[in-house]
């Protein structure tokens, strides 16, 4: 460096002394050039090599075009943290748009807007006022061009970029700015924030999120979000997503979007899921087979197999009256009904959100940003990692590349990992499964004479499989959740260890293996209670064993359905909880500790920069966990919603909650994230798909076997002896008899009464073929088989209609697209001859005497942040 640059960085980073300005400012001491960006840093006693780390960053900051300008630690509320701010001027803003190819407007939008929509007065209670819901004009934009700067329209060249972009420019440096002289790898600020060098690097809020900036020249956008997005009481309102785009980059304000518009598609589900559960209480009266269960003459004298060896006695079937009566709510013609509407509702959900989108990306101009851009910005992680090199076949430059073996070894172990704690979920399933089997005996040994059956309310639906369920639910949530904070950290070193390219492929390839994970983790248990309780059980003299130890579990003669239902509302409802407190509680009480001696403090002292450092980091995944968090729950509402319609209403009064949340997190809580743009939702499509069209087939499953609602409509149809259809005799068709004197000794009971009955499909004693499954229990399998695949080919056959009937981008979209590339080609083509008319006039009278050379100039590249480095 020279020494006329080193004279210049000195001059920039002085500590200069205390002024009256207010400290809750985001401008430099002279009022005008704004702070884009700070870091922070404490010397320490043997800090040596981080102050020079930080002499040669901060040197080459300087040298790449930055301002910089430090606040001593005298100057902070602890009295040893220092803050380095940091300002892009206009010259390293234009130059680095250009090679990030950001949009800029450069003429007014001119097509109309459509007429407004008939009744839409009945939408004003939740509209927000259109100076928020509309921060800026509507631009057509083009790719910003620094060599013709007159072609766009800049009116003021301090406010031309947003905040957003400023911050996204500064932190594009940051990531690539070299730190050690000797080392040319040693770069990036994520590495001096790992070693300690800094403690911290974001950029600045615009205020206080309660009250607007002192600045007349600050737009205060964090208290209007707060005011109008991040209240509670605003839960009914609109969401301002172009200023939540403006502050927070496009990145955030697509998960906003899309969160925002799945709320919405909850509420016509909740409402339908609502109208069923209705019907089941409505006909109630209906359910004869449940009476027939009450009923003392009937299921008074039908007496039951044990439930469990020795230990379990013998037990009338109108014990089982409560839960009868509870899994008719869920299991009732309506199911059928609903489990085909959801099928449809997720297709209809899908297909609009890609059309939302669609319109998003020409508002927030995404159109034209493609992979490829963002092939272009490599991960510095990346850069540093692979030291081989070789020449890129398209813009034949040498780039930094990881040799195949490399790549598949890491691969290789990448997948074990995974394997192997996928593994480990299914091994905890297991485990929690032999416990419901090893407890089941011992809770019906101790309730067997337990004064919880004496009590009037609950006495009859505290039973053994109750208590076995509600336990074994809770621990297997338990051990999700404990599974998921080890995994967690797991998923993100593996994904180091493959050193991605993008930061794109970075998060897709992190998001597949943490919804792997996730998926086995939260849905193993349901598909365990869905698809497995209660289907291998054996029969009365020749049982099923685990391990050849504990029996098989037995469904109710109410069915699994109940249970499946109690599982899915303690893992839905308990992740919903659990995730909310996380969110919420805890950044507060960490802010709260952080900040505690100094949010009494008046603005004069408790400046901008340390208000926001006081602040939770919001990292480079934390959007990431939010879409999971999602995602998990519409695998919940779809995978097993048959099972419970009032799913999607839990999963809507949560969003409605999550929306006010996040925006309450993102306002008052977390430091300002750094913007980034985002056109999609990226790889969470793709498995939102994968899980829409999965639900049909568990769906169509859980009715058929889950559900008894097949058996009942095949005795109506087919078994029924009277003269109409009736469910009337349905309890006795559906249980077998056995004769207890061919228990084995291991089996059989102390207490004994005679005949026994169990809960199948077989031919009595006595039968030529004894234990043997009946016919019915044939027709009855054929008639679900028959059900899963015409309920898949309806279902499938609807979806694929409607997603062939709906486009995926709007027609008015389509035609703005176009008029704008057409407005860029002319308005370009102008702008150059305009030019070349001016240089025609001003070179006329010489115009003679203009040689053409021979030979083309050798094109110069310019490598802008290593030349500004040298």
């Amino acid at each position: 460096m020279s020494s006329k640059r080193f004279s210049e960085f000195l001059q920039l980073i002085y500590f200069r002394p205390s002024t009256n300005q207010s400290k809750d400012s985001v401008y430099f001491r002279d009022g005008v050039r704004r702070i884009d960006f700070v870091l922070s840093y404490i010397d320490d006693k043997d800090g040596e090599k981080k102050q020079d780390r930080r002499k040669v960053f901060e040197a080459n900051l300087v040298a790449a075009g930055l301002e910089l300008e430090t606040e001593d630690k005298s100057e902070s509320e602890d009295g040893k943290t220092y803050f380095l701010k940091i300002h892009v001027p206009w010259e390293v803003l234009a130059t680095y748009a250009d090679v990030l190819k950001i949009k800029v407007p450069f003429k007014t939008n001119d097509i109309p807007d459509k007429k407004d929509v008939p009744m839409s007065w009945l939408c004003t209670p939740y509209r927000l006022p259109e100076h928020v819901m509309q921060p800026e004009p509507d631009y057509f934009t083009a790719t910003f061009d620094k060599s013709k700067i007159d072609f766009f329209l800049i009116e003021d060249k301090e406010t031309f970029f947003p905040p957003s972009t400023r911050n996204r420019i500064v932190y594009y440096i940051l990531s690539r700015c070299q730190y050690s002289k000797e080392d040319k790898d040693k770069k990036g600020i994520k590495r001096l924030l790992n070693n300690g060098t800094y403690i911290a690097a974001f950029p600045l809020h615009d205020s206080r999120y309660w009250t607007r900036s002192r600045d007349a020249n600050c737009d205060s956008e964090r208290y209007a979000l707060y005011k109008y997005w991040a209240r509670f009481s605003r839960f009914y309102k609109e969401q301002p997503l172009n200023l939540i785009r403006k502050y927070y980059g496009e990145k955030i304000g697509i998960y906003f979007a899309w969160l925002g518009f799945y709320t919405e598609m909850l509420s016509y589900a909740a409402v339908v899921g609502l109208l069923c559960f209705i019907y089941g209480v409505a006909s109630f009266d209906e359910n004869i087979w449940s009476k027939e269960i009450c009923n003392e003459t009937i299921g008074g004298q039908i007496v039951m197999c044990p439930l469990c060896d020795k230990k379990c006695g013998y037990w009338k079937l109108n014990t089982t009256c409560s839960s009868s009566w509870q899994s008719y709510l869920f299991d009732n013609t309506a199911t059928v009904f609903f489990a085909i509407f959801m099928g449809i509702w997720v297709t209809l959900f899908l297909e609009f959100w890609k059309r939302r989108q669609a319109r998003l990306e020409y508002e927030w101009d995404l159109v034209d940003m493609e992979e490829e851009q963002q092939q272009l910005q490599l991960r510095p992680e990346y850069e540093i990692k692979c030291t081989h090199r070789r020449r890129n076949r398209v813009t034949q430059e040498m780039e930094p590349y990881l040799p195949l073996t490399s790549k598949c070894a890491r691969s290789v172990l990448s997948g074990a990992t995974v394997l192997f704690w996928m593994c480990l979920i299914i091994a905890s399933i297991i485990g929690v499964i032999a416990y419901r089997l090893a407890v089941f005996a011992a809770f019906a040994s101790i309730m067997k004479d337990s004064p919880t059956n004496k009590l009037d309310v609950v006495g009859s639906l505290i039973t053994p499989q109750f208590a076995t369920s509600v336990t074994a639910s809770c621990i297997n949530f338990v051990i999700i959740m404990v599974l998921n904070f080890l995994y967690e950290r797991v998923a993100i070193k593996i994904t180091d260890m493959e050193v991605p390219k993008t930061h794109v492929e970075y998060e897709n390839k992190l998001t597949v293996k943490m919804f792997l994970f996730q998926f086995v983790n939260y849905y193993s248990s349901c598909f365990y209670v869905a698809f497995f309780k209660g289907k291998f059980v054996g029969y009365p003299g020749d049982y099923a064993y685990m391990f050849g130890k504990w029996r098989n579990e037995e469904c109710e003669p109410g069915g699994c359905l109940i249970e499946l239902t109690t599982q899915l509302v303690i893992v839905m409802v308990g992740k919903q909880v659990w995730g909310n407190i996380q969110e919420a509680l805890v950044p507060w009480l960490c802010n709260w500790w952080v900040s505690r001696n100094a949010r009494n403090h008046p603005e004069s002292l408790y400046s901008r920069w340390e208000q926001d450092h006081d602040l939770q980091t919001f990292g480079q995944l934390g959007l990431f966990y939010e879409y999971l968090e999602m995602v998990i729950q519409f695998g919940f509402i779809t995978l097993f919603v048959a099972s419970f319609p009032l799913a999607p209403l839990l999963a809507l009064m949560n969003n409605i909650l999550e929306v006010r949340v996040d925006a309450w997190k993102f306002t008052t809580q977390f430091r300002r994230p750094v913007a980034a743009k985002a056109h999609s939702i990226g790889a969470w499509d793709e498995i939102l798909n994968m899980i829409a069209v999965f639900s049909v087939v568990t769906n169509a499953f859980i009715v058929s076997f889950t559900s008894d609602m097949i058996p009942r409509l095949v005795y109506k149809y087919a078994y029924y002896q009277g003269a109409e259809g009736s469910m009337e005799g349905y309890i006795n068709s559906s249980l077998a008899v056995f004769n207890i004197t061919d228990f084995k000794p291991e089996n059989r009971p102390d207490d004994s009464e005679n005949p026994d009955w169990y809960r199948d499909y077989r031919n009595p004693p006595g039968h030529e073929k004894p234990y043997i499954h009946s016919m019915q229990f044939w027709h009855i399998l054929a008639a679900k088989l028959a059900f899963i695949i015409i309920m898949e080919h309806v279902v499938f056959v609807v979806k694929f209609f409607v997603a062939w009937l709906i486009p995926d981008v709007p027609s008015d979209v389509k035609a703005r697209i176009k008029r704008e590339r057409y407005l860029i080609q002319e308005y370009l083509h102008n702008y150059e001859l305009e030019k070349l008319k001016i240089q025609l006039s001003q070179n006329g009278p010489n115009i003679e005497q203009c040689t053409c050379p021979t030979t083309a100039a050798t094109p110069v590249k310019l490598e802008v942040l290593s030349d500004c480095l040298t």
